[in-house]
């Protein structure tokens, strides 16, 4: 019916070898340890929370993953930020996915942006993907850009003035 393949299957090993007095150790080399450092992938780590009872004051930067249930009066650089519902973010935050639930009070830049129906942003949002559900409040502009990531990306362009 199935058949076991014979690609993964390691090759026969040779006769063994009886130990040498003179060399025991060589006798039985041992194997490569199954995780070694480069071959072994890393963990990924666990969010770092930020609790309902915590207050921030300053910026925080990481390459990881954010989720906020307390209040930051700062900018916040991540991977994932994950703004709670109640979360208060008083700053402008940047990460590769946004999604927010709770209050942001500045600039949203991210390569992909969702705002729940319990969001409430008052503040411009610069984006390659969003998604706006049914009932977020949201005050500001949207701005598409291919890397909103990088620093000073696409600023609101100023409407050409008219000549009349």
């Amino acid at each position: 019916m199935f058949s076991k393949s014979k690609i993964n299957e390691p090759a026969p090993s040779p006769a063994p070898q009886p130990p040498t007095p003179s060399a025991p150790s060589a006798a039985a080399p041992s194997p490569a340890p199954a995780s070694s450092p480069a071959a072994a992938p890393k963990p990924k780590a666990a969010p770092s929370i930020i609790s309902t009872d915590l207050k921030i004051t300053g910026n925080l930067s990481t390459a990881g993953d954010i989720q906020v249930e307390g209040t930051i009066e700062g900018d916040i650089r991540a991977h994932l930020l994950t703004v709670g519902e109640t979360a208060v973010i008083s700053g402008e935050v940047v990460a590769d996915d946004i999604v927010v639930h709770g209050h942001v009070k500045g600039r949203v830049r991210g390569l992909k942006v969702r705002l729940t129906s319990s969001a409430k942003v008052e503040g411009d949002i610069i984006h390659k993907t969003i998604a706006i559900e049914s009932g977020a409040h949201f005050e500001g502009s949207v701005q598409r850009a291919e890397d909103p990531l990088k620093a000073g990306a696409n600023p609101p362009k100023p409407l050409p003035a008219s000549s009349d």
